[in-house]
């Protein structure tokens, strides 16, 4: 089936369809990924963004049942140039095109990404809609399209009640902003017991389990949305525990320490980003997926010191608490789709509570 890909500005892309059929309206975005495909699409803090994939073919191993970072796909819809309809890998379980249908996301395939995300990088993020429907006509949809506003999607991506993953080593609070799979995966592989508590959780509620750490996990949105989490961050840190904050929890505690933050003109989203961690010295490749920024200026330099640099932009990707045991980062140290690079960080995080927690050695 035909189907049209048109941007808030009147550009448009014909193409053909691919999982579901009908109409969507999202943020476009674009990931420079090589592979990857299926953490994209389950990746949380994707929710209410419509992706496009910078590499030409998409889908050629197909979906399998191990590599999800959520229950369900969490983009609203899907851009490839190629779709391969005919995946070859023996972990595969099913086509990508069946695998979009069946949670009923629309996507588009044969369209010139590399137009599409020249005009991103020129204009800044957008919004898009994707149809099949034959009669559309972008002239009386562009107010919609330009109205578009993903509100509120921590509520809608954050778990709904208390999640435990025991284990015999450090409790660890995770606070679920939009949490990837692979964060959880990455504290139970180094014997944490993990409890995981929605986004809304009270401090109050959270510090009555005595956690030894918590974690602030990635999500989605505009960071400021969040005033009820942003408040809680503050009693948290009050707390004296040690903090670690991922991607939307890194901008969450910079704003809860009077910080700003400010979009990007068209974001972080890939596998290959270069950040500098100031201390060692050492330039690593980072996953990234995020679209705000904390900025510098802003930021109280006797209460914290940046920690890491984006080499592309020189933006913030790191930031230490010089007054308490918190640090955060805006790249995705449990990496799904990345490299492993900074998965030292995690260590990092352990050993912190080692000094100032009361957990197990």
């Amino acid at each position: 089936m035909k189907a049209i890909l048109a941007l808030e500005d009147g550009s448009i892309f014909k193409g053909n369809s691919f999982g579901a059929e009908g109409e969507v309206i999202g943020e476009i975005v674009f990931n420079t990924g090589m592979t990857g495909y299926q953490e994209i699409l389950t990746d949380p803090s994707y929710c209410g963004q419509i992706v496009t994939m910078t590499y030409p073919l998409i889908g050629n191993y197909g979906v399998n049942i191990d590599d999800f970072e959520s229950i369900k796909p969490q983009v609203k819809g899907f851009i490839v140039r190629e779709l391969c309809k005919t995946p070859s890998n023996w972990r595969s379980t099913e086509t990508l095109n069946e695998y979009l249908k069946r949670y009923n996301i629309i996507g588009i395939e044969g369209i010139d990404t590399r137009a599409l995300t020249r005009i991103l990088r020129d204009k800044g993020t957008m919004n898009g809609i994707i149809s099949t429907d034959p009669n559309f006509d972008i002239r009386q949809r562009l107010d919609e399209i330009k109205n578009f506003r993903i509100n509120n999607p921590v509520d809608e991506v954050t778990c709904k009640e208390i999640q435990k993953y025991p284990g015999e080593g450090y409790k660890v609070a995770v606070i679920d902003l939009g949490a990837k799979a692979n964060i959880i995966r990455s504290l139970v592989n180094r014997g944490c017991d993990v409890i995981v508590f929605p986004a809304r959780s009270s401090a109050d509620e959270i510090l009555r389990h005595n956690p030894d750490g918590i974690m602030l996990s990635n999500g989605p949105g505009d960071p400021k949305d969040c005033s009820e989490v942003i408040k809680n961050i503050k009693k948290l840190m009050d707390s004296g525990k040690p903090i670690f904050g991922i991607c939307l929890g890194h901008q969450l505690t910079a704003l809860a320490n009077g910080a700003d933050t400010q979009r990007l003109k068209y974001g972080h989203r890939g596998c290959n980003h270069p950040v500098k961690d100031i201390k060692k010295d050492l330039t690593y490749i980072t996953s990234q997926n995020h679209g705000y920024t904390i900025v510098e200026a802003s930021l109280d330099k006797t209460k914290a010191e940046i920690s890491h640099i984006n080499m592309n932009d020189g933006t913030i990707e790191g930031v230490r608490y010089k007054d308490r045991p918190v640090f955060t980062v805006q790249f995705h140290p449990e990496a799904s789709p990345g490299p492993k690079d900074t998965a030292y960080l995690f260590d990092e995080f352990l050993e912190l509570m080692k000094i100032y927690g009361k957990g197990k050695n």
